[in-house]
């Protein structure tokens, strides 16, 4: 799936003119897309300094944070919508960062690779972790340091009180809704605060 794709998807989640908080924003060309297509404003979060520099140059406002340390510098519902797109399996403080993400946004939006995709199922039968263009990176070098599933993350959200308001799945460009554990490459959710 190329990041298009992802980013396109998102955006269509995303009420036009919201107030957004893209959390590990990368070099903010979501957040672009999302001021110039949707009529939204907001701030990107990322740590890497090139990133920031990316963001910068494209206009996109960004604070550089790393969020391990949290969010207790925005108050509660600051946003309309706090978006976590391929964030969650990096951080070490998951599960505080999704409640965090659900205080100060009004609605939270995430994506993360799901590792229950059958193609990661099969390689995971054979022995060895998957490799695909979703995961492409080698057990060793990975920047992931956690896996989960589409169904790993309804439990999460159900043990944190959020509330899901939409869930599917991603794959090869297209929404998939029937079976998005199985079928899917990617995970995406929209919820709030129970």
């Amino acid at each position: 799936m190329s990041d298009r794709t992802l980013m396109q998807s998102i955006a269509r989640l995303v009420p036009p003119g919201s107030r957004v908080l893209d959390l590990g924003c990368g070099d903010g060309a979501l957040l672009e897309l999302l001021q110039r297509e949707r009529g939204c404003s907001g701030y990107g979060v990322e740590i890497a300094d090139a990133n920031v520099l990316a963001c910068v140059r494209r206009g996109v406002d960004v604070i550089q944070l790393n969020l391990d340390e949290g969010l207790a510098m925005f108050g509660d519902d600051s946003f309309d919508v706090v978006l976590q797109i391929d964030t969650l399996q990096h951080l070490r403080n998951t599960e505080t960062m999704l409640v965090e993400t659900a205080r100060v946004g009004r609605v939270g939006i995430v994506a993360f690779p799901n590792f229950a995709h059958w193609p990661n199922r099969l390689a995971v039968l054979r022995g060895r972790m998957p490799v695909t263009r979703r995961l492409p990176y080698q057990w060793y070098d990975t920047p992931n340091i956690r896996v989960g599933t589409f169904k790993d993350f309804e439990v999460l959200a159900t043990r944190n009180r959020l509330a899901i308001l939409d869930a599917f799945g991603l794959q090869d460009g297209r929404e998939v809704r029937l079976l998005p554990n199985a079928l899917a490459s990617t995970a995406v959710f929209r919820f709030e605060r129970g």
